[in-house]
């Protein structure tokens, strides 16, 4: 359980005072679009699949690559989480690094912060590459826990990371958080625990997307957040 004071920010959108601002990283804190694809690209590669267009892969960016793999090409469970290891072998190696903050994340962490709330990660990437990236950025101070994936697929889907983040965090009350996300998965995995759901816009997801999800609130900007919450 993680310890320490929790002073209660207004909602716009709840009932209930708002302590917890929980983030997807990928398309939320960062542009890791590069990184990822190139280690899209390097995996279909080797199984003799050519990429003509980048594009096709758009969609690729938020879900589980397994999945991905089990839903574009029909690759077996067993044949797309060997395809993940050979995913990470680029990943872990640069396409970790390939990646860049997008402008304003850290003036909105620090505002959040200082307006009182908790800030945690919730994070379909292995929770180890998580933390290396917001390491490497210098982000990980602003973050009371960074939660994400686990290696052996035992924790993956995003609803599953949610939960294990708030478990961790004893994040007992939903109504005292909100998740931001750029994907429908981020919505989807939020609503499904009952927490409110700020959709930002700057990411890999659309207005359309992120709309018909469910989404409570659309963040144009960085620097919306913090106006959804106060």
């Amino acid at each position: 359980m993680i310890s320490g004071p929790a002073l209660c920010i207004s909602g716009k959108a709840g009932n209930r005072m708002k302590k917890y601002v929980l983030f997807d990283l990928d398309g939320t804190l960062t542009d890791s679009r590069v990184g990822i694809l190139n280690s899209i690209e390097y995996m279909l590669e080797y199984y003799g699949i050519h990429v003509e267009d980048r594009a096709q892969l758009q969609p690729w960016l938020g879900p589980p690559l397994k999945d991905s793999l089990m839903k574009y090409y029909g690759f077996s469970r067993e044949k797309a989480l060997e395809g993940v290891e050979k995913y990470r072998e680029y990943f872990d190696r640069q396409g970790i690094f390939e990646n860049r903050v997008y402008p304003g994340i850290e003036d909105m962490l620090r505002t959040l912060r200082d307006m009182g709330c908790r800030l945690l990660v919730a994070t379909s990437k292995p929770e180890v590459a998580a933390r290396r990236v917001l390491e490497y950025f210098r982000l990980d101070s602003y973050f009371t826990f960074i939660g994400g994936a686990t290696l052996d697929d035992s924790r993956v889907s995003k609803g599953d990371v949610i939960r294990y983040v708030l478990d961790t965090a004893d994040i007992r009350l939903p109504q005292e958080a909100v998740m931001a996300g750029d994907r429908e998965y981020d919505v989807k995995g939020a609503k499904a625990h009952g927490l409110e759901v700020i959709g930002v816009l700057y990411g890999y997801g659309s207005r359309e997307e992120l709309g018909q999800a469910g989404a409570d609130f659309l963040a144009e900007t960085p620097g919306d957040i913090p106006g959804y919450i106060r």
